[in-house]
């Protein structure tokens, strides 16, 4: 049997035709969407940029449309009524920032008269955005005798890109509302609506009215509807694995879920599509993707880094978002710096989500982004970078001491005294965690064992050190490792063979500085 052969990486095509008609990979959706469509009518679909939802959206146009020749040899061209085709109003504010209503409203306008103009009915009378909208749908549904579909795409990058200014946020939201509040009166001449974006704003807020949308977002049998699979890598991408190690592809990429731990988690695919094209492992999601709102929102709440390694949420924080009221787990789960690890029912229908970072690129990316907010600016984390990697390799404890004491005392006062999170013991722990995060290297935070949880655990060069955090007023009490020994928290590495650094470290809230970095090794074996 031959291997199959390569076909061009699909970067940043977002039409359907030209994926089919073009010799690129494409992976096979169909039979979700199949299942979408026979299912229901009206949906809502969250994730994070980059993702594939704009392709989704094309690929439901051309379905709907009536074009069978793209669809040979998918699991959806012999289920499909290829004589009902239905005109298709597509919508989407991806492209640019709009600074105001007067510019949104004649973005919609522009986008509403494309619409008339390619589903050949005649220009509308001059009428108010719900009434062009509504009338566009009617029209399309009388002149083609079939009901209409509505996409629409980036439905939320207009208060998004907003979001640091309040009021003008509020002002394009309440544009947009009206604008989708045409789709409730519009039932009659609607056949399928899928809206897509980055962020899940309240029913309240955005959809008035709108209850019959149902979120697929967080629905297991769709959970794989953008992104792709293991079977998908290793199937369709075949050709492109050759020389690159599978699983620091997974490592790296892998790990997005919506839905519980039996649900498969997906790679994000514009990284997966950059290293096959690159050759490398590298952020390309991160570094085309973050917004700068983010990483500035979460230095004014102070976030505690390693909270991001295994963080609880119910599910009605993850869904609160809006203009006045952005809750940070909702902020960093939509966005995709924090995914979905499982799902526990202690108390019955009372569902809480365990959440942390999907993979390594994420960790390593986004803890660099937040040093600077910890006051660990870029030249020192670069020293750090070439510095580190070696002492943990050479189990240098004297030097990694040494090391640890140099970058605390390089902390400005004011960026420590200004930290919200420079109230507790946090604000050691956050600089420990993200500076190693940082670097790549295996980083546990808080390390069960049957005794307990150490606070963190590092892994690199075959060596094992553990670490334990105490906050002492000024002199060092030397209870940190103390309290790693009398637990047994080494046990659990014992049989690694490799050798164990029990390291505790305290820290004098009054001098801002480690006061007592205690170690003892555990030979291999």
């Amino acid at each position: 049997m031959s291997a199959a052969p390569r076909r061009k990486l699909p970067i940043g095509i977002q039409t359907f035709a030209d994926m089919r008609e073009g010799g690129y990979y494409y992976v096979d959706k169909t039979p979700l969407i199949h299942r979408l469509v026979e299912e229901g009518k009206y949906y809502f679909l969250s994730r994070p940029r980059r993702f594939g939802k704009s392709l989704l959206l094309d690929t439901l146009h051309c379905l709907f449309a009536g074009r069978a020749p793209l669809f040979a040899g998918l699991y959806i061209h012999d289920r499909w009524d290829w004589q009902a085709r239905h005109p298709v109003v597509r919508l989407s504010f991806g492209s640019g920032v709009l600074q105001d209503r007067a510019e949104l409203d004649v973005r919609i306008r522009h986008q509403l008269a494309r619409n008339r103009e390619a589903l050949g009915l005649p220009a509308a009378a001059d009428t108010d955005i719900t009434g062009a909208f509504s009338d566009l749908i009617a029209a399309a549904h009388r002149q083609h005798g079939q009901r209409v579909v509505v996409l629409i795409d980036e439905y939320d990058k207009p208060i998004l890109d907003n979001l640091r200014d309040p009021e003008r946020a509020r002002e394009l939201r309440e544009g947009l509302k009206n604008l989708y509040s045409v789709l409730k009166d519009a039932d009659p001449h609607l056949r399928f609506v899928l809206l897509t974006g980055v962020s899940k704003f309240s029913k309240v807020s955005l959809f008035s009215g709108l209850n019959n949308l149902r979120d697929i977002t967080l629905s297991r049998e769709y959970a794989a509807i953008c992104g792709y699979t293991d079977a998908d890598i290793d199937s369709v991408f075949a050709p492109e694995l050759s020389g690159l190690d599978r699983e620091q592809i997974r490592q790296w990429y892998n790990g997005y879920r919506w839905g519980d731990a039996s649900v498969p988690s997906v790679y994000n695919p514009f990284d997966v599509l950059l290293l096959f094209q690159e050759r490398r492992f590298g952020p390309y999601w991160f570094e085309s993707a973050t917004p700068a709102f983010l990483v500035e929102l979460l230095r004014e709440r102070g976030i505690f880094t390693p909270a991001l390694t295994a963080w609880h949420s119910r599910p009605a924080l993850l869904s609160r978002f809006d203009v006045d009221d952005i809750g940070t787990d909702a902020l960093l789960f939509q966005t995709g710096y924090l995914t979905l690890k499982d799902i526990h029912e202690a108390v019955p229908h009372r569902p809480l989500y365990q959440l942390g970072l999907p993979n390594q690129e994420v960790e390593i990316s986004l803890n660099e982004a937040l040093l600077p907010v910890l006051g660990v600016d870029h030249g020192v984390f670069d020293l750090v970078a070439m510095r580190l990697p070696e002492l943990l390799r050479h189990a240098d404890l004297a030097g990694l001491e040494a090391h640890m004491k140099s970058l605390y005392a390089g902390l400005p006062h004011d960026g420590y005294r200004n930290n919200p999170i420079a109230r507790y013991e946090g604000h050691y722990a956050s600089i420990f965690y993200s500076h190693f995060a940082a670097l790549g290297v295996s980083v546990t935070v808080e390390d069960a064992s049957h005794h307990g949880k150490v606070d963190m655990t590092v892994t690199f060069g075959g060596h094992i050190y553990l670490f334990e955090f105490k906050v002492v007023e000024q002199l060092p009490e030397g209870r940190a490792l103390e309290q790693i020994k009398a637990r047994g928290y080494a046990d659990k590495y014992r049989a690694a063979g490799q050798p164990i650094h029990l390291i505790g470290v305290e820290f004098s809230r009054e001098q801002r500085q480690i006061v007592a970095f205690q170690v003892e090794t555990l030979d291999a074996g």
